[in-house]
């Protein structure tokens, strides 16, 4: 069987589509998972990693008013993040994460809280509340992300 990713990028290929990443949470996991597919190269067109704010700012685009008044780690800044991807590398879909995998809490946000975005031509967002070690936590949000981009683009 497939891995999700074998999936994704079979996927994309049929529909002569894209696909992007900006990743905070997953440290570059997503895109390694994506690039780990033979000729991922023919739907792959590159991620941020932008573990801070000021990197999700300026590479990004994402509003600093918006992590300001959201948290880094919120609906509105994953989603704000795929739209970046999405327009620095000119993709049909991007997929985000932002969240604290921990040890601990960082800024108030327990370890474990998680937003995905999946933004294109139908987008999602999803909150997660995952327990776990620092990598149980970040493999479990790259799944997670996974699954659902699956799911959306089977049904398309």
């Amino acid at each position: 069987m497939n891995t999700l990713a074998e999936q994704i990028v079979n996927a994309l290929r049929e529909r002569g589509q894209s696909l992007s990443v900006g990743e905070s949470l997953t440290g570059g996991g997503l895109g390694a998972h994506i690039t780990s597919v033979p000729r991922s190269s023919d739907v792959f067109r590159g991620g941020v990693i932008a573990y801070s704010a000021d990197a999700k700012s300026r590479l990004l685009g994402v509003d600093a008013t918006l992590i300001k008044e959201h948290g880094v780690v919120s609906e509105e800044v994953a989603i704000a993040m795929a739209h970046g991807a999405m327009a620095v590398f000119g993709s049909t879909w991007a997929l985000a994460t932002t969240g604290v995998a921990g040890p601990g809490a960082s800024d108030g946000v327990e370890a474990g809280s998680v937003w995905v975005a999946i933004c294109g031509p139908v987008e999602q967002s999803i909150q997660l509340a995952l327990d776990g070690e620092r990598e149980v936590v970040r493999n479990a949000t790259i799944s997670s992300v996974l699954s659902a981009f699956s799911r959306i683009l089977s049904t398309q």
